[in-house]
């Protein structure tokens, strides 16, 4: 474990003030009044930044580029990059303050100056708009006042490094991703520092090692913020440290701001991709350290509504022998098992550790042979999973939902080997001043602070909030339970109607399908009119069978289908075939343990499928032991059967697995007294009675 006297889980919210820088850029705004409306300032104030920190970043090599360019406008980007002394460079000679020297042109002149950029700036200008919003502002006269503030704001690595202008970036980034809309994008930075401090309290201790090298990965990028945060957390520990930043997002918007924000950092721009990650894994040969990530919750990977060609690339990747997806493939309405399992492929195999933000959905969904079921066994099985830490609700700005950070660790400390550590810290928030979105509660310091105690102090867990669990605790046997075939046999007003409604006669007769079919009329396909004329010709042998059932009704019961037999068949005569007799000899019957217990040809007894039980038996429990407590005592001649025994098919998994959270920390909470509800109620009615009575005077 981590000394924690060596790691302050509470790194310094603000270890670089940049609040004045912030603010005062955020300020220039105010320019935009009138033509944005302020929850819209974002989309011009952080593509400007962008564009107004690469400009100063390039400005000693930005002459000897554009003369390069001039000599030899095909000279290879790898060389410009030489000679800016950056991984981009500009070769137009327009700056934003030479654009303010001819205002009529501005426009244009702006649109040229982008275009100079080199191709990754283009893009990222490209994916935010940038010539749509100079248009716009031109039109709405604060393009010339906007471009002006940006040329006088120094923003020259002299006066930011890469760290404090990523603090700037990342404080600009909250501002704008903090509305409504734009949140789904954006995880709370407090969230964000939670999940950092809870990944590195153990088994990184080598962190801390002079020039050590440091993977973050997140394969849900969004605008980077989460591997900005990690970013930070490393380097003020550890100033040294060489931290390589690799992401992965879809959204054209977030990719583009979150590549702007690894450039400012001196990221490798080719380790944050534009792409799909389940289409692809851009880092493949990359193992990581560490997994941070978000993944969207309840987005479907198959069916109509995902992203095309999803469905086939996962597809594709589940057949692969190393497949990302090893443990197989959940419901094709929610990726984020996808996203997990793709995350440990990610990580390093001796000291690899993950944080992963999910909902409740991939914690206990899925029935057992479902691929959600056995992709938590085969978590559990591999000792992957090391802790679960609920959070309150209403800490995102676009939801309210339940959620949870999952750790995932190929590094746990011996102590921890074979267990997992359930953590509810639902409770341990503090209220915002003034809520934005839906996001009404935050952590503070201290709340990161006793949450990360609660995980580290494993060996005294068990505790209000923490409890821990041996791997096999959340896994289950599923069994199937029937009772012997006792089945007595009547002709009954009842019995006929039970067989009816068990559909023994529709394949003569359906009343819902025939007028289902009669509706459509002439535009009924042709091969439903085919099925629309076959229930008419067997219509007569259907009525012909329920007159007569109907001639021998009586009060008359047969226990045995060798007594029945012989009575329906002398009803029926050739009316029905073996198929159909047995259907309403069936429909006719009713669980009756007065009745004889049937047996097969050799003896053996048969079972009721329609007793058909499901029992879910601990991992760890005897079914017979479970059987003798559990169901015995209620229905003594039950017996239990394997699924496979039932269809005498492939057999299916019968071993699953869930989490169901909420469970471990119920608290019974007793219902108001009933004479307390009651004079409430009293109270309210006089009081509503008060209320009518003065307005009806």
């Amino acid at each position: 474990m981590t000394d924690i006297k060596k790691i302050d889980v509470l790194w310094d919210d603000n270890p670089v003030d940049i609040s004045a820088e912030a603010n005062f850029i955020w300020s220039i705004a105010n320019k935009l009044r009138g033509t944005y409306m302020p929850d819209k300032y974002g989309d011009v104030i952080i593509p400007m930044t962008i564009i107004r920190r690469f400009e100063c970043a390039l400005a000693k090599t930005k002459a000897d580029v554009v003369a390069k360019y001039n000599e030899n406008p095909n000279y290879p980007a790898k060389g410009m990059y030489r000679i800016s002394g950056y991984q981009f460079y500009n070769v137009s000679e327009f700056t934003l303050q030479e654009l303010c020297n001819d205002a009529d042109h501005i426009a244009e002149n702006f649109k040229a100056y982008i275009q100079g950029f080199s191709d990754n700036i283009k893009d990222i200008l490209n994916n935010l708009d940038m010539e749509t919003h100079i248009r716009k502002m031109d039109e709405g006269g604060c393009l010339f006042n906007t471009v002006k503030a940006f040329s006088e704001l120094d923003l020259s690595v002299e006066c930011f490094d890469s760290i404090k202008m990523g603090y700037i970036f990342e404080n600009l980034i909250g501002r704008f991703f903090q509305n409504v809309d734009a949140g789904q994008f954006y995880t709370g930075r407090d969230i964000v520092k939670l999940g950092v401090s809870l990944l590195v309290s153990e088994g990184c201790d080598d962190i801390f090692d002079d020039h050590k090298l440091i993977t973050i990965c997140d394969q849900a990028a969004g605008t980077g913020g989460m591997l900005s945060t990690a970013y930070s957390y490393f380097k003020h520990y550890n100033p040294t440290a060489d931290v390589k930043l690799f992401g992965v997002e879809f959204m054209g918007v977030s990719w583009a701001v979150g590549m702007a924000e690894m450039l400012i950092k001196g990221q490798d721009a080719t380790n944050f991709v534009h792409a799909d990650s389940f289409k692809e894994d851009p880092s493949a040969d990359t193992k990581m350290r560490f997994v941070l990530m978000n993944p969207p919750f309840g987005t479907p990977w198959s069916g109509k509504d995902a992203k095309a060609g999803q469905e086939e690339a996962v597809i594709k990747e589940a057949a692969k022998e190393n497949s990302r997806w090893g443990a197989g493939l959940p419901s094709g309405g929610d990726s984020q098992m996808l996203f997990l399992q793709s995350a440990i492929a990610k990580l390093d195999e001796k000291v690899g550790r993950a944080a992963i933000i999910e909902n409740g959905s991939p914690l206990f969904t899925g029935g057992t042979a479902s691929g959600e079921s056995q992709i938590r066994r085969w978590l559990l099985e591999n000792d992957l999973l090391e802790a679960i830490i609920a959070m309150p609700t209403d800490l995102f700005y676009n939801t309210g939902i339940a959620s949870y950070w999952c750790i995932i660790s190929k590094n746990k400390r011996p102590e921890r080997k074979g267990y997992v550590q359930l953590i509810d810290a639902t409770n341990i928030y503090h209220k915002l001043r003034k809520p934005v979105g839906n996001k009404k509660n935050e952590f503070s310091p201290e709340d990161r602070a006793q949450i990360a105690k609660l995980y580290t102090d494993f060996d005294k867990a068990d505790s209000e909030y923490s409890k821990i669990f041996k791997n096999e605790d959340f896994m289950y046997r599923e069994y199937a339970v029937m009772q012997p075939l006792q089945r007595s046999y009547s002709i009954t007003e009842a019995s006929i109607e039970r067989m009816l409604q068990k559909g023994a006669l529709k394949g003569l007769w359906d009343e819902a399908k025939v007028a289902e079919y009669e509706e459509q009329g002439n535009a009924l396909s042709g091969k439903y009119q085919n099925k629309l004329k076959a229930f008419y010709a067997t219509k007569p042998v259907y009525d012909a069978i329920l007159a007569k059932l109907q001639e021998h009704i009586a009060d008359e019961k047969w226990l045995s289908p060798k007594a029945f037999t012989p009575v329906l068949q002398a009803i029926l005569g050739d009316l029905a075939d073996k198929k159909l007799f047995e259907k309403i000899m069936d429909g006719l019957s009713v669980m009756d343990k007065t009745a004889e217990i049937q047996r097969d040809k050799k003896g053996n007894i048969i079972y009721d499928k329609e007793t058909k039980d499901t029992e879910l038996v601990k991992y760890t429990e005897d079914i017979e032991t479970y059987m003798a407590r559990e169901v015995l005592p209620h229905i003594p001649d039950a017996k239990w059967f394997w699924e496979e025994d039932l269809t005498k098919k492939k057999p299916v998994i019968k071993t699953g697995a869930e989490i169901p959270f909420t469970r471990y920390f119920y608290k019974y909470q007793a219902p108001r007294p009933s004479a307390e509800l009651l004079a409430e109620f009293l109270k309210i009615d006089k009081a509503v009675n008060e209320r009518v009575a003065r307005l009806m005077k």
